[in-house]
């Protein structure tokens, strides 16, 4: 069996601030996306890289210190995804892909091997976590009522699929799915959900950088083989 994490990092990112896409600012002294890469590279369970970029960002490429198999983004998410699934599809395929977003560099090898594990038995599984807090309905900035809790979980990235179905599914996919489970769910495909994890969060405001810095510092100790930092 072979698994492949593609990683879909061809989005703008613009609610993140910055001169670049939020995938390219600095993390902990190295760019966000390398610090994705590495939590896959350095994982035994994975056997190849795909990443997704948008096409004005190929030349970056050369600058990380992970090297993929490259494949251009589209205008949607989904599209991106469709794009690696085809590309992968040219041979040799994998048994299983784990997509997963660029913006989420926390991604542990502890939630890795627990969707790996599950994909031994289901033909889609994804990490989630159950929403604990109150939830409101509002209008105009005020309250208007609330909202049951229960069943209702934060998905989380990577999702993971046996690839055959996943590719069938995307193909059949009319686009604007949000993520992979809802193109797999179009389908007919059982998902089943995986413990995620709190600190496998998705950098979207400027604000989420300094959280995913405290959790770096305190994830890995000063040169920590996995995520060392950069100096040049």
């Amino acid at each position: 069996m072979t698994t492949v994490a593609i990683i879909v990092a061809a989005g703008r990112g613009t609610r993140a601030g910055g001169e670049v896409p939020k995938q390219w600012q600095a993390l902990a002294g190295r760019p966000v996306l390398e610090t994705t890469l590495l939590s896959f590279a350095s994982h035994p369970a994975i056997d190849r890289i795909c990443l997704v970029l948008h096409p004005d960002d190929m030349g970056r490429a050369a600058t990380l210190c992970v090297k993929a198999e490259l494949v251009a983004g589209a205008s949607t998410r989904a599209g991106s995804v469709r794009n690696a699934l085809d590309a992968l599809a040219k041979g040799p395929t994998p048994t299983r892909v784990l997509i997963h977003d660029g913006a989420r560099p926390l991604v542990s090898a502890g939630l890795i091997d627990r969707l790996i594990a599950a994909l031994g038995d289901h033909p889609g599984v994804a990490p989630a976590l159950p929403v604990t807090d109150a939830l409101w309905r509002a209008e105009d900035g005020r309250v208007t009522g609330t909202q049951d809790r229960g069943g209702l979980f934060r998905a989380q990235t990577p999702q993971g699929f046996h690839f055959a179905p996943i590719l069938a599914a995307h193909h059949a996919h009319p686009g604007g799915a949000a993520d992979d489970v809802e193109v797999a769910r179009a389908a007919g495909l059982d998902v089943t959900i995986v413990e995620g994890d709190e600190e496998n969060l998705k950098l979207t405001f400027p604000g989420d950088f300094a959280r995913a810095e405290r959790i770096f510092a305190s994830r890995y100790a000063p040169n920590h083989p996995s995520a060392p930092e950069r100096t040049d």
